[in-house]
């Protein structure tokens, strides 16, 4: 866990062992009351507003080297990031817009909504954002504070105060950031080049996304005009009418469909219609990586969130969350034309030297105050990559680094560290260092 979290070399820590724990999953409360969802041996809560009762901070047991857990430190990261409680939670909403029948009959019409009209229901529906408990609004670090609170303990254990590590992004540069764009009707399509013209003159390329059925006509001359331009292109739902995960026998027929088209277009990522998802699933795709997962999703239609602010792996799909409230959820069920809440985020992401993803839709974007947010945006970025040292790349660019840190290892030479593995000349040294009872985060000066 600790290792592929951090690629650091396992011998210098002491064994951290979880309990063999089983009965039933809930809530529970770790470290600095830090929420966890999973078996504990010293029970757990069937709701979340329960969990405080159910606290183990102190339940840690070192012996020795060893580390020993009421509980299953891997299986709740897991739980997290595959948003494996979210089903709990929903279960005490019980709400009558969640039924089946209500779902279906919205998106029967919703191509025949106008946006004026959908934002009102989609407001309705998602009226009680405010109210909900977890993940933490508007970013949550859940995962990535367990990870440095298990680390910082089998520090402890160990007698050690500094571990080196692979740092998380290449030449030590402190945040990753990523622009995507979901295009969803024939207006965004035919607004893509006017888009491309505004990110270039920010020097920023972002990936595009989508919908290769029905919606609008995807023709070959479209996909080389993003490509050449040193864009990205990526696949968008198949034909994004909400039903993508209905049922698993409908999803495989989809899904390999959309496979096709990914080869046909020779796109390596993936985001399903409406952020919907369905992590179990992931088999049936061919692709390198999806960004379907918000990192807190209050104000998306699915609830839940993978509570990390960095990529992981489902299986052999490496998932790219997104980490920043979308540019719909920000004018149209927020209200908001101003960059304020993003800044907030960025804000919070950048000092957990996380990853910055973004979502802007070409077809919202065509409206003139929306888009002069945007640009705001583009100018507050590219203020930021240059002051922070934040390493700006495309999701498949992303994908080929996360895919090789994970190869690398750290061993000792002549008395120094070093990286090897495929990239590791971009690769950074850092230091996870006990301060005071929490870790913190030197890198070591690149080149």
């Amino acid at each position: 866990m600790l290792s592929d979290y951090y690629r650091l070399p396992e011998h210098m820590l002491g064994e951290v062992c979880p309990s063999q724990s089983s009965g039933d999953v809930g809530f529970f409360q770790f470290g600095s009351g830090t929420t966890c969802f999973g078996q504990c041996t010293l029970g757990v809560a069937a709701s979340i507003y329960d969990a405080k009762s159910h606290s183990i901070s102190d339940s840690v047991s070192p012996r020795g080297r060893e580390l020993h857990f009421a509980f299953d430190p891997a299986q709740v990261v897991e739980n997290l990031r595959r948003e494996r409680y979210v089903k709990v939670l929903e279960k005490s909403r019980n709400r009558f817009v969640d039924k089946p029948l209500i779902r279906k009959t919205y998106y029967g019409l919703r191509n025949l909504l106008p946006v004026s009209v959908r934002k009102h229901l989609q407001r309705a529906y998602l009226a009680d954002w405010r109210k909900l408990p977890f993940p933490n609004w508007p970013v949550d670090f859940t995962v990535d504070v367990i990870h440095e609170e298990i680390l910082g303990l089998a520090m402890e254990a160990s007698g050690l105060k500094r571990i080196p590590f692979i740092w998380f992004w290449p030449q030590g540069a402190t945040n990753c950031l990523i622009m995507t764009h979901d295009v969803e009707t024939p207006l965004g399509r035919d607004f893509t080049t006017k888009l491309m013209d505004i990110d270039e003159s920010h020097g920023i390329r972002a990936s595009f996304q989508v919908v290769p059925e029905k919606r609008y006509e995807v023709t070959e001359e479209y996909v080389r005009s993003i490509k050449r331009r040193g864009f990205e292109f990526n696949i968008h739902d198949l034909n994004h009418d909400g039903h993508l995960y209905k049922e698993r026998e409908l999803f495989l027929r989809r899904a390999k469909q959309i496979n096709d088209y990914a080869r046909k277009f020779e796109a390596r990522g993936f985001r399903a219609g409406v952020m919907y998802r369905n992590l179990d699933w992931y088999d049936g795709y061919e692709f390198s990586y999806d960004m379907s997962v918000p990192n807190v999703a209050h104000l998306d239609p699915q609830r839940g969130g993978c509570c990390t602010v960095f990529p992981y792996f489902i299986g052999r799909v490496l998932e790219i969350p997104l980490t920043t409230c979308q540019d719909y959820s920000l004018f149209q069920i927020l209200g908001e034309y101003s960059i304020d809440l993003w800044k907030k985020q960025l804000e919070m992401i950048g000092r957990r030297n996380g990853l910055m993803s973004f979502i802007a839709h070409p077809d919202y974007l065509v409206n003139e105050r929306a888009l002069a947010v945007y640009e705001s945006l583009l100018d507050y970025l590219l203020q930021l990559v240059e002051r922070d040292k934040i390493w700006m790349a495309l999701p498949g660019e992303l994908d080929q680094w996360w895919r090789a840190r994970s190869e690398m290892k750290l061993v000792q030479g002549g008395g120094d560290w070093q990286i090897v593995g495929p990239q590791q000349e971009r690769a950074q040294l850092a230091y996870a260092i006990l301060d005071g009872g929490h870790v913190r985060y030197e890198v070591s000066n690149y080149g």
